[in-house]
């Protein structure tokens, strides 16, 4: 599930986050194993969407509108996977651009558990992404969604390919990213991870875009030449081959 980077505000530049909201991030952000890692977000679940909000944090629109913008068919019979969903945020800006075919998946219970009772997926399944296989037979996706669980510490980018494997021929993956300091290496190893399958001819990039304001940072250190935020990126890839444009 997400994560956020960065640093708190400074306070010229008005209130800082609540000390409580910035503990919560660098708890599930510390490296510790797989198993605190899920009991911490299964504690999160509760308060996620309230500090989520604090932090202004942009991932879910901006994925979500850059997924319909680039689909070409009316999403509403499309089936589409919530990969690392958590309690819901990316669903509900898709079900807003007519997605309602939504299945979802993340490896906390507790995250599920909100994720259920907003009504908007058809499915949901535990999977710990990038330790396990993803619940669902090869190219059965129309789109598949990663948005804020690509990082450090989090879903590994060698992840990327077990995504292909659901997405059906001519599908579509929206991949999400931060740019903050602690994320670049993960940052550099995903592009080179994208990159790759790209050139053996598996998918075709549609679009990568730099978003500044991409949520607000937790510490100065993370802050971008001292914004108060940190930056992130938007990747959608399309799954080869493409279908022939018909003709006529």
């Amino acid at each position: 599930q997400w994560g956020a980077g960065g640093g708190a505000v400074p306070a010229r530049r008005g209130m800082r986050l609540p000390a409580g909201v910035r503990e919560r991030v660098a708890a599930v952000h510390c490296g510790a194993a797989l198993p605190e890692r899920l009991r911490l977000y299964d504690g999160w679940a509760d308060r996620y969407e309230e500090d989520v909000a604090a932090l202004e944090y942009r991932a879910p629109h901006l994925a979500a509108a850059s997924l319909a913008f680039a689909f070409p068919a009316p999403p509403a019979g499309a089936r589409l996977l919530d990969v690392a969903c958590g309690t819901g945020l990316v669903a509900r800006e898709l079900h807003r651009r007519g997605f309602r075919c939504l299945h979802g998946v993340d490896g906390s219970e507790g995250m599920l558990e909100r994720a259920r009772s907003t009504g908007l997926y058809r499915q949901l399944r535990r999977c710990v992404v990038g330790r396990e296989p993803l619940p669902a037979p090869a190219e059965h996706y129309d789109a598949v969604t990663v948005v804020g669980a690509l990082g450090e510490g989090q879903v590994p980018s060698t992840a990327v390919t077990e995504l292909l494997r659901v997405t059906k021929p001519g599908g579509f993956l929206c991949l999400t990213t931060r740019s903050n300091p602690s994320n670049l290496r993960y940052k550099a190893e995903l592009e080179a991870a994208l990159a790759e399958l790209e050139r053996q001819g598996a998918w075709q990039k549609v679009l990568a875009q730099e978003v500044e304001r991409w949520e607000r940072a937790t510490s100065e250190e993370e802050s971008t030449q001292g914004t108060g935020y940190i930056s992130g990126v938007v990747y959608i890839y399309q799954k080869c081959p493409v279908p022939p444009l018909e003709e006529g």
